[in-house]
């Protein structure tokens, strides 16, 4: 159903008209069109898997409001450039990740955490408690804090988060421009046939199942470096250096290489969802982030304290 974007976190320097709760921060919808039968009816068919009478009782609360923090009724109308904030809910109770974060660094700027296999780093699908940035804004009462760099749920390791919005620019800009070294671990299948170190590069886009990426032929947009640690019978312990940052980049290039990383339930084949299963994490580890800080040009560098585990040990 079209008439609006999806919500999302505003920027810390904007008016927000709802508080941040229990460590969740409001989001937003932008509409983009006017439509007739009232608020209530909106809500419902833009989100057909909360149930319209979940969005009723949140509109009596008075926790959906327009953009100057007014509460919004079942029959208010939905006009062309409204602001619509609301709080996201589950439907369903999280089941309790039973990993925790820790924190490697914190200053006036920065938090840096390392993030354990599991946890998502910001609220998706069924996941809003049990992530990274929530724990962390409740653990540390951080209104602003954001990740300024993402890990896949299943990868651990660590994030660079920033709390601070007047100097969040200068950390972002560093990862658009790519100055900022990153070096992760993976335990693998053997890769045969090649001198280490070597670089591999190939052209990737999304595959026709949303959550996967897929090689094609074209120029190469994806590039990484592969160092080998140690081998161990059949499991080889691979240093990753990527240069570029697409989705699923070290996973899928290891698995193109024919040594698809330990546990990995997305390549070479996507498998069932485990669901609630914690008892194989991927055995990928965002293990160093390093760049030269641009308020005072000081190195940086941050170590994940977390550990591979190799099959038997």
């Amino acid at each position: 159903m079209g008439g609006a974007r999806k919500g999302r976190q505003a920027e810390a320097n904007a008016y927000v008209p709802l508080p941040i709760r229990d460590g969740v921060s409001p989001s937003y919808l932008w509409l983009t069109e006017t439509q007739a039968g009232g608020m209530l009816h909106f809500l419902a068919g833009r989100f057909p898997d909360v149930p319209e009478a979940a969005w009723a009782r949140r509109l009596a609360r008075g926790e959906i409001v327009d953009a100057q923090g007014t509460p919004l009724m079942p029959d208010s109308p939905v006009r062309q450039g409204m602001r619509v904030w609301y709080y996201r809910e589950l439907e369903t109770p999280e089941t309790p990740i039973p990993f925790r974060e820790r924190v490697l660094f914190q200053d006036e700027h920065l938090l840096v955490a390392d993030k354990p296999h599991f946890l998502p780093t910001i609220p998706t699908g069924r996941f809003l408690h049990e992530t990274l940035l929530v724990r962390l804004k409740k653990q540390f009462d951080l209104p602003h804090l954001t990740p300024i760099h993402r890990l896949d749920r299943e990868t651990a390791g660590v994030v660079i988060c920033s709390h601070n919005p007047a100097t969040r620019g200068a950390y972002q800009s560093m990862f658009q421009k790519r100055v900022v070294n990153k070096v992760y671990e993976a335990l693998a299948g053997p890769i045969e046939g090649r001198e280490f170190p070597f670089t591999y590069r190939s052209r990737m886009q999304d595959g026709e199942q949303f959550f996967v990426s897929t090689e094609v032929p074209g120029e190469p947009n994806s590039e990484t470096l592969v160092e080998l640690v140690e081998r161990r019978g059949e499991v080889a312990h691979y240093r990753l250096h990527p240069h570029t940052g697409r989705k699923h980049q070290l996973r899928l290039h290891l698995a193109a290489l024919g040594a698809p990383i330990l546990n990995d339930a997305f390549y070479p084949v996507a498998l069932p969802c485990k669901g609630d299963d914690f008892s194989a994490p991927l055995q990928l580890l965002a293990r160093t982030v390093s760049f030269t800080d641009p308020l005072n040009g000081q190195p940086r560098r941050f170590d994940s304290s977390f550990r591979l585990d190799w099959p038997g040990a």
